[in-house]
Formats: structure tokens, C-alpha cells, sequence
């Protein structure tokens, strides 16, 4: 096999390689959107909730004691 040869395989298969993992990281992306969305929207409903039951901050507001 020649040196030219061999060079053409390693590209095909680190181009392959970078297809592959980009086809990772935008699945990976669109995962961690949603996510995030789901998140948000647990800590609205909670606070919400802390609200509706007599409290006066919502715990997420609130600084940790150590603060």
C-alpha cells in the first residue's frame, strides 16, 4: 500500500469520524434544549406552588444559608 493510499484511507475515516460525532453533538444539543425547557418550567410550577401554600419567597429565590 502506498504512503498516498494510506494517507486517503485515514482522511475517509476521520472524516467519517467528524460527521458522526457532529451528528452527536447536535442530537446531544437539541436534547439539553429541551432540557433546560423542562427545568424552567418545574421551578415556575414550584414556585408557583410555594406561592399558592403561604409562602412568601419561592425557595428558588432564596440565597443558600452559607451566603
Amino acid at each position: 500500500m502506498t504512503d498516498i493510499t494510506h494517507l486517503e484511507e485515514q482522511i475517509a475515516y476521520l472524516t467519517r469520524t467528524v460527521d458522526e460525532l457532529s451528528d452527536v453533538v447536535a442530537r446531544q444539543e437539541k436534547e439539553l434544549a429541551i432540557a433546560q425547557r423542562r427545568v424552567a418550567m418545574l421551578m415556575e410550577r414550584e414556585a408557583q406552588r410555594e406561592i399558592d401554600s403561604g409562602g412568601t419567597v419561592p425557595l428558588a429565590d432564596q440565597k443558600p444559608p452559607h451566603w
